[in-house]
């Protein structure tokens, strides 16, 4: 059974939040979509409310799903949602930076490569437009 991860495309005002890992030290400096793992009995949209909440002390809506299950490795797969916040201002609880991305700079961070995919979607079905 594969691991769900899931991820969260937070944008305001056509920008999009990406967050730069603390660890593992494999994954470190890399940048990602805020969330995280599913808890047993945990729906995903839960655990993506939960995960926004815990490492960035912010509330969010969540929208519509982007894309299927996007494969992180053999035993994992990611998940994604947009999303915007309606309560809070995101902090950096458990990452070393975050940073709200304007569409043309969506590619100067380091997205690590389950990521990637991602990003690339958001560009293309114009979630980013300002």
């Amino acid at each position: 059974m594969d691991l769900v991860v899931v991820g969260a495309a937070i944008v305001s005002a056509g920008r999009l939040l990406g967050a730069q890992r603390a660890e593992p030290p494999h994954m470190a400096g890399g940048w990602e979509l805020p969330g995280g793992k599913v808890d047993p009995g945990e729906s995903d949209e839960d655990a993506l409310v939960r995960e926004c909440d815990e490492e960035l002390a912010v509330k969010v809506r969540l929208g519509r799903r982007v894309g299927g299950d996007w494969r992180l490795s053999e035993r994992a797969l990611l998940r994604v949602w947009t999303a915007e916040i309606v309560e809070g201002e995101p902090q950096a609880l458990e990452h070393l930076a975050l940073r709200w991305l304007a569409p043309h700079e969506v590619y100067d961070v380091d997205w690590l490569p389950g990521d990637r995919p991602v990003i690339g979607a958001l560009v293309r079905e114009g979630l980013l437009r300002g």
